[in-house]
């Protein structure tokens, strides 16, 4: 087995972590194609720093020609099995969405939301993915959506959080604020406080892009691929370099292609033949890539 191509300077316990997985039959930086429930069986327990990934939800999208089967019971298996392979302060970013049937919309989103804390995993944040681009929906009777639930859940307290700093302040310096201001007077006195802040604060939870973002010839060849850029940006918000991320519903391979350019590793499991191929192709392209930039 090859191990870690993805990372430099791996460390004794990343090869300890990867002889584990030898032995149960689980290789790091593979893409199995076979039923998540079956392949998550064979991950010890409290194994996953970082889970990215959108399961079909309400069965809305048609998978090479199939319209993917999905009921809220195997949600729940699944739900539980994320919990048990999570580690402590481990985290697992649930993509979702809801259908409109017969003018009302589903709400799974926010029954998967509920069942995953009954789970035992914090609610850590409700995020959104507004698509900035084509591919709003709603009737005429409604507005049209264009976004997507981003469910941060932790297991205990959150571990990692990289969060980014990249939306440029409107006063950069120092200010007053009013903020705080009745504890602030009686502490000290004074009516306002003054606070420096910096160009670059931190990122709104609220994230926009484009719906081919960071899509290659790959990932096109799907009927709902991630755009790589907001994977990328989950994995450096909640993960280290030389984590385990995963995903149960690989599809095209972008969490897994996000891993290794990130110096992550990951384990992902895909039902569909055709996009398991596809995937495990990107994967080695990105592994040539990795090779060529020194990654």
């Amino acid at each position: 087995m090859e191990e870690r191509k993805c990372c430099k300077d791996c460390g004794a316990e990343a090869e300890l972590i990867s002889e584990t997985y030898h032995r149960r039959m689980i290789e790091l930086n593979k893409i199995y194609n076979e039923d998540c429930l079956v392949g998550m069986k064979r991950i010890p327990d409290n194994t996953i720093d970082l889970t990215v990934t959108s399961p079909p939800y309400d069965n809305l999208r048609t998978y090479n020609g199939n319209i993917a089967q999905w009921s809220f019971e195997k949600f729940q298996d699944i739900a539980k099995e994320l919990y048990r392979v999570t580690k402590q302060g481990g985290v697992v970013v649930w993509i979702v969405a809801d259908a409109t049937i017969k003018g009302s919309e589903t709400g799974t989103s926010f029954r998967q939301a509920l069942y995953f804390m009954e789970c035992g995993f914090n609610l850590h944040d409700t995020m959104i993915y507004e698509k900035n681009g084509a591919g709003a929906v709603g009737s005429n009777k409604c507005y049209l959506q264009n976004f997507e639930y981003m469910f941060v859940f932790s297991k205990g307290k959150i571990n990692t959080f990289n969060l980014i700093y990249d939306r440029e302040n409107k006063v950069v310096g120092s200010v007053k604020t009013s903020a705080n201001r009745d504890k602030f007077t009686a502490d000290t006195g004074r009516k306002y406080r003054e606070i420096t802040t910096k160009k670059w604060g931190r990122r709104f939870n609220i994230w926009k892009y484009e719906q081919t973002q960071g899509h290659d010839t790959y990932s096109k060849n799907h009927p709902a691929p991630f755009p790589e850029t907001l994977v990328a940006d989950h994995i450096i918000s909640w993960s280290n370099e030389d984590d385990i991320i995963f995903d149960p519903f690989m599809g095209s391979g972008t969490t897994a292609k996000m891993a290794l350019l990130n110096n992550r590793n990951f384990i992902g499991f895909e039902l569909d033949m055709h996009y398991c191929e596809i995937a495990n192709e990107r994967i080695q392209k990105a592994l040539a890539g990795s090779d060529e930039k020194g990654l």
